[in-house]
């Protein structure tokens, strides 16, 4: 149970410690030990389903108007001691900024940064105002063997004394440049920053991290504190760094000092400033060392350049696989239904949750497209953020308003709004990035707690990159997509698509040009248009561009017409990749223009391009598709139909 409120008595457990320490020591290290607390935000932008049952908290947790986050002490001077780590929960942090509570229930904020190490994990600091507590008594001449206490808001229930043994010391892991202190007594969440503690209540250490694997725990010798130098932030930590769609590994160090004292504000921004250049650096070097391996260069991209590798209306992720290959990765789960044929489809790639949003009919396109809560509140229709209060957890409905509303342009030229909601109550924000299709919406989604939101996010742009995606809508929502200019990719710069219900449609591209009448399918408002697009060397470069098109009669319909780039195979491809090609290079069946049957479907397929004699590098075939068995003179005529209104302009 995580209690919130302060406490007025000091708790004590151990089987020994009346003889070890004591009783009238414990006033002076319960005065000198405060909970380090950061405040519950006042305002709540969220939404939910229904009101929140505080009622089932305890009456303290309901009642507190602080997070409880960890534990500091007094050591003289007018200073204090805390963990790194629990401070720097205050970073970017969506709570009040992190202070002092004493067990009278008084809060005191911090002013100046004075000491600051990341790789010791540890920070020395004052207070606007002086409590009257005296400090603890320090002791920087341990030994193992000795019987010491944790001293700490363990689960934030208030201060509390374990006791255990100082059994041995270890050498920090990066460089050995120091030891831990290895320790029995107990310790848990909220010890953290707390001071270890000797049988005569001298600090000993400060209780940082627990072991993971057995009943020892870790604490930095309180002397490693004192005799660190004034007026300095020193970061020194060694890291590794990951991208989510291969597996190596960038492992650096990351080297930082600057000068102190410093307000606390002011602390922050400055080791804000100095990581998240690092994550810049990090994230570029990676993908520099990878660069040669990496989507679209080296022989792993070789069968994704030739090939349309997925027509559907969900993302996926690019990603290496064990082998080298680049192939499409990502999990789609089942369709959650919307209101007006509307629907959401979840999914997941690694950390990133996936989406594909289908616009409701009944939701306009403007509203949709330049209002970022429309969307979010048809993705929060899925449940995928729930508030626990008690033994319930609660939907939110609505997030309100971004705090972050840019664009990205990714390597492709594809125009991704970046949105970024905080999540109060939490301290995290969810990073989203959303691209517009003319049904609604594909894209990724993450969380990031306060202290990780620029790496987050440059992440999240970075995969743009990767990811794969079509464009796919009915005629009507073509029509108000093309509207918005603005949204459009590069790629469809030169693109130009017209029609005209129950008359006319066409399309042209740099590449090719297509036009149809009812003769040859219904055209009219629930027609479906999806144009896949692939990568594909295009001129010596890596191009991203329409590589299919696919226009039913009707939305989800059989009865469709395709027009399909094909290139010639690379001479690493199989033979299976030669045959294929030799098929539509030789109009060898199916690709010699005569109907045939095949799934309850009537196809006819030929061939638009040079001779083979020409040796072309790529070639159209051209699609007719109708549902059951059909004549195959009236087939053969709907075809001749189609190619007549194909003119391709690659050659």
């Amino acid at each position: 149970m995580k209690r919130l409120a302060c406490t007025a008595c000091i708790a004590v457990s151990g089987t020994s410690l009346a003889a070890s320490l004591p009783p009238e020591q414990l006033p002076a290290i319960q005065a000198a030990t405060f909970e380090v607390v950061a405040a519950k935000p006042t305002d709540d932008p969220l939404s939910y389903e229904k009101p929140l049952p505080f009622d089932l908290l305890p009456f303290q947790e309901r009642n507190d108007k602080y997070h409880s986050i960890g534990t500091a002490f007094a050591i003289g001077n007018g200073r204090y001691v805390t963990a790194a780590h629990v401070l720097m929960i205050g970073v970017n942090s969506l709570w009040g900024p992190p202070a002092l509570r004493d067990n009278g229930g008084r809060v005191y904020a911090i002013s100046d940064v004075h000491k600051f190490s990341l790789q010791q994990d540890f920070v020395v600091f004052t207070l606007a105002e002086q409590p009257s507590a005296r400090p603890l008594e320090i002791n920087t001449a341990a030994a193992a063997g000795q019987t010491v206490f944790s001293v700490g808001n363990a689960y934030g229930t208030g201060v509390v004394l374990r006791d255990g043994l100082y059994t041995s010391d270890t050498p920090e892991q990066q460089d050995g440049r120091w030891k831990w202190m290895r320790f029995s007594a107990a310790a848990s969440p909220g010890n953290s920053g707390g001071p270890l503690v000797d049988q005569d209540g001298k600090v000993i250490g400060v209780v940082l991290a627990k072991s993971p694997n057995e009943n020892l725990n870790y604490a930095l010798p309180i002397g490693l504190v004192m005799d660190a130098p004034d007026g300095q932030a020193d970061i020194d930590v060694r890291s590794s760094y990951q991208f989510d769609v291969f597996d190596s590994t960038l492992t650096d160090t990351l080297k930082e000092r600057f000068a102190l004292p410093l307000p606390l504000d002011a602390f922050f921004k400055i080791f804000s400033k100095r990581t998240n250049a690092h994550f810049d650096t990090q994230l570029a070097a990676l993908l520099a060392q990878q660069r040669e391996r990496l989507f679209p260069n080296g022989e792993g991209s070789t069968r994704l350049l030739h090939e349309i590798a997925d027509m559907g209306d969900f993302p996926k992720v690019i990603a290496r696989n064990s082998n080298g290959g680049w192939v499409l990765s990502g999990k789609e789960d089942s369709d959650l239904r919307l209101s007006a044929n509307g629907y959401l489809t979840p999914g997941s790639f690694g950390k990133s949750m996936l989406f594909h949003l289908r616009r409701p009919d009944d939701v306009p396109a403007d509203k949709l497209y330049s209002d970022p809560a429309v969307p979010m509140d048809l993705l929060l229709k899925s449940a995928f953020i729930k508030r626990t209060i008690g033994s319930e957890n609660i939907t939110v409905t609505s997030l309100g308003k971004p705090t972050l509303d840019e664009a990205h342009v990714d390597a492709w030229g594809r125009r991704w709004q970046v949105w970024v909601w905080p999540i109060p109550y939490a301290n995290t924000r969810l990073v989203m990035l959303a691209l517009p299709v003319p049904n609604g919406y594909v894209g990724l989604a993450r969380y990031a707690n306060s202290i990780q939101d620029h790496d987050q996010l440059i992440n999240a742009k970075a995969l743009a990159d990767f990811i794969y995606v079509n464009y796919d809508g009915t005629l009507a929502q073509w029509r108000d997509y093309l509207k918005h200019a603005p949204l459009h990719p590069a790629a469809m710069k030169d693109l130009r698509i017209d029609f005209e219900y129950g008359k006319r449609f066409s399309y042209a591209s740099k590449r090719m040009e297509l036009s149809i009448t009812p003769e040859v399918q219904l055209i009219q408002a629930d027609s479906t248009l999806t144009l896949g697009f692939a990568f594909f060397r295009d001129g010596g470069k890596v191009t991203w561009d329409v590589a299919e098109l696919w226009l039913s009669a009707r939305n989800d319909d059989r009865n469709y017409i395709m027009a399909v780039r094909s290139q010639a195979p690379a001479a690493s491809m199989d033979d299976d990749d030669r045959n294929q090609w030799d098929r539509i290079l030789n109009r060898r069946h199916p690709y010699n223009a005569t109907a045939r049957d095949s799934d309850d479907r009537s196809r006819i397929t030929d061939v638009v391009g040079p001779a083979a004699a020409d040796k072309p590098d790529v070639l159209y075939s051209v699609h007719y598709v109708e549902e059951g068995k059909q004549d195959a003179e009236a087939m053969k005529a709907k075809l001749d139909l189609l190619v007549k209104g194909v003119r391709i302009l690659e050659y």
